[in-house]
Parts: structure tokens; C-alpha cells; sequence
């Protein structure tokens, strides 16, 4: 209900400036035709013409620009109600159950695994959305040191199989450099690591299953070194490719929506590259053909 308001709201402000926009030119128009040997009354009403059709110009583009970011808004709070409320309601519910029924060893140990994999679902969430506060602090400063990206990479890897509950193999990782020369780059180590593992998540969240996702380091050029992940999951469209990066973006399309989450993971992911002197950019042959996505980060 509240999207389809937003939406009527949006027709309205655009129909409501087209006829501004019409009467402005017809009264513009009438008057230069009964004024036109007034070389300056023309001038001015030209003008005035110009500046009130950008006027109305300007006011819808920011009407629409807000309505959006309203919805996208609503969109991130319903969306982290959900991932925070989800795994609380199953963790309560299984302690309910080891609370009031005599409950074998066996089926403890199950309920144990299951209330464990919903708190760390739980903690990412609240990491995300800490670490997207802590992103959106422009004259934060970062500890940097000398880094191994190629280390810090296996790490997440290692990280993401064990709490993604995936089996060996799901995740494939390889080196391109040249010679025995490692991908060293000066940057801090903790923000590098959730850049990495948020790329990952997604690779395998938005993959069917089995999920099969390539990690890959590489030289990019002389100076810069590339971490390349790359999934055969569902692929994004290419006027989407630029928008994902967006605080609490999420691509408007049914599939996605059968994924659940805040919005924050690949603007958390640019924040960190970006504040690296790094880029990152994503590749799409098209939906249902995969994506890759890639950080490049100067070297040491």
C-alpha cells in the first residue's frame, strides 16, 4: 500500500510539473506575441522562461529523488528487521523446545548447530550495519600497514566455508603474479577483510545450489593488483551495474527478492576500496549468466 502511495505521489508531482510547464511556455509565448516590438520586455521574458522551467525542472528531479529514497529507505528497515528478527524467533524457539521436552543427544547437538549458525547470522547482520556507520565516516582514520592481500583473501575464504556450511571445493582460489612476487598493498587489515568477505557472501548467496563461486588474485597492471570473484549465480542487468554500489540499493527484480538483505554489503565493499585509493567495479554478460565483481588496489 505504502509503495503503490509513493508511486501515485510520483505521477502527481510529474504531471503536476508538465502543466506548469505548459501554462509557463503558453503565458511565455502570449506575451512575447503581443510584446514583440519591445526588444526588452522579450529578453526578460525569455528569462524568466528559462528560469521557471528549470525551477520546475529541479523541483520534480528532487521530489522523485526523495520519494526514492524513502522507499529505499523503508526498504533497508524492513529488511534488517527481518535478517535481526528471523534468526532471534529460531533461536528462542529451539531453546523453548531444550527447555520443555526431554530431547535426545543426538537432537541437542542438531539444535545446538542450528541455534550457532543463527547467531553468526545474526552477528554478520550486525556487523554490516556497524560497519556501514563507521564507512559512512569520511575523516575516519585507518591503521595502515603492509598487507599480504593474497593471505588476507585465503583467510576469508577459509572464514566463509566454514559459516556459509559449504562443502570443499564450492570456493576455488588462485594466484596470477608474476614470478614468486607477492600482492602486498598498504591498507588495514580489518576493514580489507570485510570488503573481501562481503564479495564472497554474495557470490554464494545469489548462486543456485550447489553454489560455485572462483576467487582469484592477479596482477592488473604494473602497479595495481586485482582480486577477482566470480559467480554463476543469477547476473545483474547492465543498467544495474553501477547502481548496486549505493547505500541500501537493492536491484527491483522478484529473484532478488527471494534473497534476503540490507542493502549495505557492496557499499560497505566500495566505502573501503574507495578510502584504499582503490576501485571496484562489476561485470555482467547478462541475468542468469553470472557476475564477476573486482577490487583493484595499488601495490607496495
Amino acid at each position: 500500500m505504502r509503495l503503490r502511495s509513493r508511486q501515485k505521489s510520483i505521477v502527481f508531482f510529474i504531471a503536476l510539473g508538465a502543466g506548469l510547464l505548459a501554462l509557463a511556455m503558453a503565458l511565455n509565448v502570449g506575451w512575447i506575441l503581443l510584446n514583440w516590438r519591445q526588444v526588452a520586455l522579450l529578453v526578460f521574458g525569455v528569462i524568466f522562461f528559462v528560469t521557471l522551467m528549470a525551477g520546475i525542472v529541479l523541483n520534480t528531479i528532487f521530489l522523485v529523488r526523495e520519494i526514492r529514497r524513502n522507499e529505499q529507505h523503508d526498504g533497508f528497515i524492513n529488511a534488517v528487521t527481518h535478517e535481526l528478527k528471523t534468526p532471534i524467533a529460531s533461536i528462542r524457539l529451539y531453546l523453548e523446545t531444550l527447555q520443555t521436552r526431554d530431547v535426545d543427544q543426538t537432537r541437542s547437538k542438531e539444535f545446538y548447530s542450528i541455534m550457532l549458525a543463527d547467531t553468526d547470522r545474526l552477528l554478520r547482520t550486525v556487523e554490516q550495519v556497524l560497519q556501514a556507520g563507521r564507512t559512512g565516516q569520511r575523516r575516519r582514520r585507518i591503521d595502515r600497514s603492509v598487507l599480504d592481500l593474497g593471505a588476507i583473501v585465503q583467510e576469508c575464504l577459509q572464514t566463509a566455508q566454514t559459516q556459509l556450511n559449504q562443502a570443499e571445493g564450492t570456493i576455488q582460489y588462485s594466484e596470477k603474479l608474476a614470478d614468486d612476487s607477492r600482492p602486498f598493498v598498504l591498507g588495514d587489515h580489518d576493514e580489507l577483510r570485510v570488503a573481501v568477505s562481503n564479495l564472497v557472501d554474495n557470490a554464494v548467496k545469489y548462486s543456485p545450489a550447489p553454489p560455485k563461486v572462483s576467487v582469484e588474485v592477479a596482477a592488473y597492471d604494473e602497479k595495481r593488483v586485482a582480486v577477482r570473484v566470480t559467480d554463476h549465480g543469477i547476473g545483474i542487468p547492465r543498467e544495474q551495474l553501477k547502481r548496486i554500489f549505493k547505500r541500501f540499493y537493492r536491484i527491483p527484480k522478484n529473484v532478488m527478492l527471494q534473497v534476503k538483505g540490507s542493502g549495505l554489503g557492496l557499499f560497505i565493499v566500495r566505502s573501503v576500496i574507495e578510502r584504499h585509493g582503490g576501485r571496484v567495479f562489476a561485470e555482467s554478460p547478462g541475468e542468469g549468466m553470472g557476475s564477476t565483481f573486482t577490487i583493484v588496489l595499488p601495490r607496495v
